[in-house]
This record gives C-alpha cells, sequence and structure tokens, in this order.
C-alpha cells in the first residue's frame, strides 16, 4: 500500500489540498517545495498532521473543514489529494464534486481508494458484512465501487490501477 500511495502521491505538486488528512500519512509522499493545505472534521487529527509536518520540514495549513462545503476560491489548488476517505463522507458525490471546484482547471485530483473487490468470494463477504463493517468502521461503506463515484461527480480519469484483491483503487482524475 505505500509503495501505491507513494507512487501515486509522487504526481502532486504546486499548491496541494489535502482532503481528509487524517494524522497526515500522506505528508511523506509530498514534495517539501509544495504549499500545503490540510482539511479534516478532527482538530485532534489535525493537530497529529501538523506536527508530523514539522517533522518532515513541510509548509502546511491545517483547518477543520467538511470536504461537502469547502471553504476555498474556485480553481485554488494545483492538486488535491484524498486516501481511503470518500467511503466515509455521507455524499460522496459532493464531495468529489468540492474537490474538483477547488481544483484549478488543468490540476490533478489523486484518490487511493478502495471497494467492492473484483474477486467474488470477498466481494460475496463484503455484501454480506456491509452493515456490522460500517457500525464498526466509521461509517466505512466498504462495498462501493470509487470508479462510479468519480465517473458520477463528472471527473474524467486520466489514470486507474486496481490493486490488493481487487479492492484497491489509485485513481489520477481532473
Amino acid at each position: 500500500m505505500a509503495r501505491r500511495r507513494k507512487q501515486l502521491l509522487s504526481k502532486a505538486n504546486g499548491k496541494i489540498l489535502d482532503v481528509a488528512c487524517g494524522t497526515g500519512l500522506n505528508l511523506p509522499y509530498l514534495k517539501p517545495s509544495s504549499k500545503i493545505t490540510a482539511v479534516d472534521l478532527s482538530q485532534r487529527l489535525l493537530d497529529e498532521a501538523h506536527w508530523r509536518a514539522t517533522d518532515l520540514n513541510l509548509k502546511i495549513q491545517t483547518h477543520v473543514m467538511d470536504v461537502e462545503k469547502l471553504e476555498f476560491a474556485d480553481g485554488s489548488f494545483d492538486t488535491v489529494t484524498s486516501t481511503l476517505s470518500t467511503c466515509t463522507f455521507p455524499d460522496p458525490i459532493q464531495a468529489l464534486h468540492e474537490m474538483k471546484r477547488v481544483c484549478r482547471t488543468g490540476g490533478l485530483i489523486l484518490l487511493l481508494e478502495h471497494g467492492h473487490s473484483t474477486l467474488p468470494w470477498l466481494a460475496n463477504f463484503q455484501d454480506r458484512n456491509v452493515l456490522p463493517h460500517y457500525q464498526q468502521s466509521a461509517g466505512c461503506r466498504w462495498n462501493q465501487d470509487p470508479l462510479d463515484l468519480v465517473k458520477t461527480a463528472g471527473l474524467i480519469i486520466v489514470d486507474h490501477k486496481r490493486f490488493g484483491l481487487g479492492m484497491f483503487h489509485a485513481i489520477v482524475a481532473t
């Protein structure tokens, strides 16, 4: 997973918005020359991300913010990143619309997401256990299809790789 995250995030540059950044697990993979803005719903997690950024000598601003209502102007960022988070957004289509809105024309939206497996036995397991998993994992819908969400939100897929038992997606979109 770390190798795929590194490959995907190596495409990030310029002014970067890291959506639902959590504790900042993406930060080690971002270029030191980038200007990073990180948003999350949790101030505690943002504090941890800020400490991580400081340790990495990265320039970062953090904001408590809902990705479905980003408080940034249109086209504010060169790159928008989100990893393993669309599964928990109450309205992932709206969240993706917002990511697209704040990303400049020609900028990149980099998503590392998980979803319904391509392996029938695992997909069946996910479907049978979707409710218990949702209840035990902070609202994660592990059997949704990230590619369908991206397409429905009107993003253009530039590159896509699937890996990890057919569950994980590395998506580059505009």
